[in-house]
């Protein structure tokens, strides 16, 4: 994990995320560098676009509901369907970006 906050520092600091960069940082906070790790980390970070990963993990808050919920109106078989295919593409979307976190934290 420290891996990934040494990259995170470096680009919180406008710096580029390179090899020697992270050894540097790790050197300094006193930590062994595992050199198979540094260019995995540096590798996988490649192809991200880091700010935008970012953001993609942030989940929003849902705000509390401040009235009672009204009925919904009755819903025909084919509405139902198309709720539930949204659902499932909200989840896959989800699913999208939780496998893009999981190449960048490894």
């Amino acid at each position: 994990m420290e891996y990934v906050y040494a990259a995170l520092l470096l680009h919180q600091a406008g710096k580029d995320v390179t090899e020697e960069a992270i050894k540097s940082i790790m050197k300094a906070a006193g930590i062994d560098v595992d050199e198979v790790r540094v260019k995995a980390l540096c590798a996988a970070l490649k192809e991200i676009n880091i700010s935008d990963a970012i953001k993609g993990a942030m989940v929003p808050a849902v705000a509390p509901a401040t009235a009672p919920a009204q009925a919904a109106p009755a819903q025909t078989p084919s509405e139902k369907k198309e709720e539930k295919k949204e659902e499932k593409k909200e989840e896959a979307s989800e699913e999208t970006i939780a496998e893009g976190l999981s190449s960048l934290f490894g």
